[in-house]
């Protein structure tokens, strides 16, 4: 029911008799009729009674989630009504900028060897001083850091709660009345293992997890053990979180198994978990660390949304295969098969992404309640959340467990009705809406992302094409970069580092990555072209002429937000991820080269930056 008016919904029902209607508003209201089916107009689709009927619910109904029921001669039928705005909430309009690193890569002089939620805060309050209005950095959703072990944040152990890696432990109120864990975070031995973690160039996320959960399993335990003034409102955030009790009791026993849960027995497997499979600590501990993130998380978000939308998060496609979600909701994925992508001229065989999807039918039954609650937890912090593989709104490409790509098949999902839920969640939580439109998008997804305000994303990369002149320049309706997390970063794309990468793992031949190389010479030397005569033929200098007058290009456009990759500004050459690799590269794992405090006082990273704000704030 876009904006409230609800079309005329067909009936099943064929005879006559009274139909009696029952809707139940999504608040407390409720709304009910009787007619008479035999005056209701007719309709082909109807059943073995004869025509169907078609039913007129009065409107306007206000935004939410209604149920109607009705029933006539025993027979009874119910739908979800879902009344939305036909568009999304944009904000006041006007123009954003904002940057990018992934929250393990940051670090600064206080950091275990990860960046942790009061380092993004440090990065937002920064940003914001420059005129920033936006920090963007990866999925922060519970991942398995032990057994099963999988880092990445788009195979996440659930997208319904936060990954406890990233609380900072020194700023919770019960380390302050825990002076056993002060001192065990003050021991010798406890800081030569945080300076370990700290020397190391990658992410070490097994022994840092290992290390954090020392600290947060005694504040946990004295949570549950001392009185204190603050167990009211843990039970209340339990409450008002409908699977976290599960949850909780779902790593308690993975705790102690080891194993993922497909190996578990089968009462287990099957969902019925009892006191005796876990232990009571494990249990509690992770409840309490749900309720710590979150707690950090609102005050990090809180105090970004004063300079502008804020957090700019990410929510992935899917979820691990051994992951809660799947676990707890086995009827909403398909078990037996793999989102993924069919074969393109890069991926030959196309990829398969490991995740189980979710099926439509079994969505569309339960009400959207899932989905909804994935949503929820999200825009619950985030001024702008970006959807990770848009294309999946309207169809997905499903591969049988056991084949390859090629044996895959698109299915399709009902796509009016998850914009729907889209467009009402944002404008209850003022979230700011982006869909990840890169690569083959059909005709139908860009005119609905456009009809319902979703802004899609303008990337350099994909925009630069060799004979043309200049590239075009971003619509209003996009948030532009210059690349993303699965792309090399612009002096890689400049030099071509990532094509002897390709190579190497055998997604080019040398024919192919000789004809790249030429490619990127081509796009190389249009970007030259662009430049005043005296900044070309000058290596570096050029290299760095070419990024800055990219990025103002950028910023000066009519692009809704920009996002300045951090790791640009520096010349990183190293990805933070290769697509279509797992273990072969150190995925999700690679550090910022340098930490907040040296990157924050660079000229090549501040002026560039505060050019960007300049031009932005021209457009406003």
């Amino acid at each position: 029911a876009w904006d409230g008016h609800v079309p005329p919904i067909p009936l099943r029902f064929g005879g006559s008799g009274p139909l009696f209607c029952h809707l139940q508003l999504e608040g407390a209201e409720q709304r009910a009729c009787d007619v008479d089916l035999a005056r209701l107009p007719e309709t082909p689709a109807g059943g073995a009674g004869g025509p169907g009927r078609t039913l007129t619910v009065p409107d306007p109904l206000p935004p939410g989630y209604h149920w109607l029921r009705v029933e006539n001669g025993g027979r009874r039928a119910e739908t979800l009504i879902i009344s939305a705005p036909t568009q999304a909430f944009t904000g006041d309009g006007r123009p954003l900028w904002g940057v990018f690193l992934p929250l393990y890569a940051l670090h600064t002089g206080r950091s275990w060897g990860a960046g942790d939620l009061s380092d993004l805060e440090t990065l937002a309050e920064w940003t914001a001083g420059l005129g920033g209005g936006v920090v963007a950095t990866l999925p922060m959703l519970a991942s398995f850091l032990e057994e099963p072990f999988e880092p990445s944040p788009y195979a996440p152990a659930s997208r319904l709660f936060w990954n406890e890696l990233y609380i900072d432990p020194r700023r919770l109120p019960e380390m302050e009345e825990a002076q056993a864990a002060r001192q065990l975070v003050e021991s010798p031995a406890f800081q030569r293992e945080i300076e370990s973690l700290r020397s190391i160039p990658q992410v070490d996320y097994a022994r840092l997890m290992a290390l954090k959960r020392r600290i947060l399993e005694d504040l946990a335990h004295r949570f549950f053990t001392h009185p204190n003034g603050r167990r009211e409102e843990l039970e209340r955030f339990v409450a008002g979180k409908p699977d976290l009790a599960t949850w909780a009791a779902f790593r308690a026993v993975g705790d102690r198994r080891g194993e993922p849960w497909q190996v578990w027995p089968e009462r287990l497997r099957e969902g019925t978990l009892a006191p005796a499979d876990y232990d009571e600590e494990d249990r509690r501990y992770h409840l309490w660390v749900q309720w710590a993130a979150d707690r950090q998380m609102r005050d990090m978000a809180g105090q970004a949304r004063r300079r502008g939308p804020g957090l700019y998060l990410d929510l992935p496609l899917g979820v691990h295969g051994s992951s809660f979600d799947v676990w707890r909701y086995r009827d909403l994925f398909a078990t037996g098969a793999s989102a993924g992508a069919p074969p393109d001229v890069l991926f030959t065989k196309g990829q398969v992404w490991g995740s189980p999807p979710l099926r439509p039918e079994r969505l569309r039954e339960h009400g959207y309640d899932h989905l909804i609650h994935v949503l929820r937890h999200h825009m619950e912090h985030a001024g702008l959340l970006r959807l990770d593989h848009v294309m999946q709104l309207q169809r997905l490409f499903w591969i049988p467990r056991g084949m390859d790509a090629s044996g895959g098949v698109y299915v399709t999902y009902p796509m009016e009705e998850l914009f729907a839920i889209l467009t009402l969640e944002s404008h209850r939580h003022r979230t700011i809406m982006v869909g990840e439109n890169l690569g083959t998008v059909a005709p139908e997804i860009g005119e609905a992302m456009d009809r319902h305000r979703i802004h899609g994303m303008y990337v350099v990369q994909y925009e630069l094409q060799p004979g043309s002149q200049g590239v075009r320049e971003p619509p209003a309706s996009t948030v532009a970069s210059l690349n993303t997390h699965d792309m090399p970063t612009f002096p890689a794309f400049w030099e071509a580092r990532d094509v002897g990468i390709l190579e190497e793992l055998g997604f080019f031949d040398a024919d192919q990555a000789r004809q790249e190389r030429e490619r990127r010479g081509v796009l190389r030397r249009q970007m030259e072209d662009e430049l005043p005569p005296e900044g070309r033929g000058r290596g570096r200098a050029t290299e760095e002429a070419a990024l800055r007058r990219r990025l103002e290009h950028l910023a000066a456009s009519p692009a809704r937000m920009v996002v300045v990759n951090l790791e640009d500004l520096w010349y990183e050459t190293e990805p933070q991820n290769v697509p279509g690799t797992h273990t072969e590269r150190p995925n999700w794992q690679r550090k910022a080269k340098y930490s907040f405090e040296e990157f924050s006082r660079r000229r090549d990273v501040v002026e560039p930056l505060q050019r960007v704000d300049e031009l932005r704030r021209g457009r406003a």
